[in-house]
């Protein structure tokens, strides 16, 4: 008969972040299915977890799935956990997670630590709707198209530091500089750090301050509310006689505005 697979959280940087429930659950079974062994390892010294460690990522998942619903059916019991938070929010587990489900194998989560819900309990914000998009994707193209689409919701992601300040001027040139975004990085250990603001101010306090570490961030929703169409092209025809370029005419109500300088442009070519 099997048994259930465990997916349990863990913590997203303090190990002192792991729950009573789940420490609990990872000294009975008999396997712990982890993303990474090395980092596992460090938290199954700490609290003395004897279980048998062996990886489970995203490159060898299906293999994997087929070796974990064995040793369930052979009743044995093996927990899943990530290297940092919830497993299978942005990390693997989906794969195996269907395999469990088409074989009737009992599944059931240990709630605790997930790096989203920490970053907004820690942001202030007119509404509790929000998108949450997993890692930010790295071509432009894509970004554009999720921030269009995401344009009036709050829009939650994860990134790495070292393509941050892309991301940040790419969301810059297309919603505008006044842009609201939050950043949180290091959440729950020494050097954690929220910065909350206009973009162009949090692009600069990065240019002069050291990026590092896991993190979390969030473009604020824009007002539905914006200006029209017809609007803009009022403010054109005043620049325009005023003597300004289009270029300049763009990046003038582009800062007035927020506004997306390519929309701008092309309403001054109509």
């Amino acid at each position: 008969m099997s048994s259930c697979l465990y997916i349990i959280a863990t913590p997203i940087g303090n190990l002192g972040d792991i729950t009573l429930r789940a420490l609990e659950i990872l000294k009975k079974v008999d396997y712990i299915a982890c993303e990474d062994t090395r980092i596992t390892k460090v938290l199954a010294e700490k609290y003395g977890i004897k279980a048998k460690l062996f990886d489970c990522h995203k490159f060898n998942e299906k293999e994997r799935s087929e070796k974990i619903i064995s040793i369930l059916k052979d009743g044995k019991e093996i927990a899943l956990v990530s290297d940092a938070g919830t497993p299978l929010i942005s990390d693997p587990g989906s794969v195996l997670l269907e395999e469990l489900y088409k074989n009737n194998i009992k599944v059931t989560s240990i709630p605790g630590a997930c790096a989203v819900t920490t970053f907004l309990s820690l942001i202030p914000r007119d509404t509790e709707e929000y998108a949450f998009i997993g890692f930010m994707p790295r071509q432009k193209n894509n970004q554009i198209e999720i921030l269009n689409k995401h344009r009036y919701t709050n829009l939650v992601f994860y990134e790495s530091p070292n393509r941050l300040m892309d991301t940040l001027e790419n969301i810059s040139s297309l919603l505008g500089s006044n842009t609201k975004v939050a950043i949180g990085r290091e959440l729950t250990k020494v050097f954690e750090e929220i910065k909350i603001g206009n973009i162009d101010n949090i692009i600069e306090y990065y240019n002069n301050n050291p990026l590092k570490g896991e993190i979390v961030a969030m473009v604020f929703k824009k007002e539905a509310s914006f200006i029209s169409d017809e609007e803009i092209k009022d403010k054109i025809n005043i620049l325009k006689k005023e003597g300004y370029s289009l270029k300049d005419i763009s990046k003038i109500l582009s800062k007035l505005y927020g506004e997306n300088k390519n929309r701008i442009y092309k309403l001054t070519l109509e």
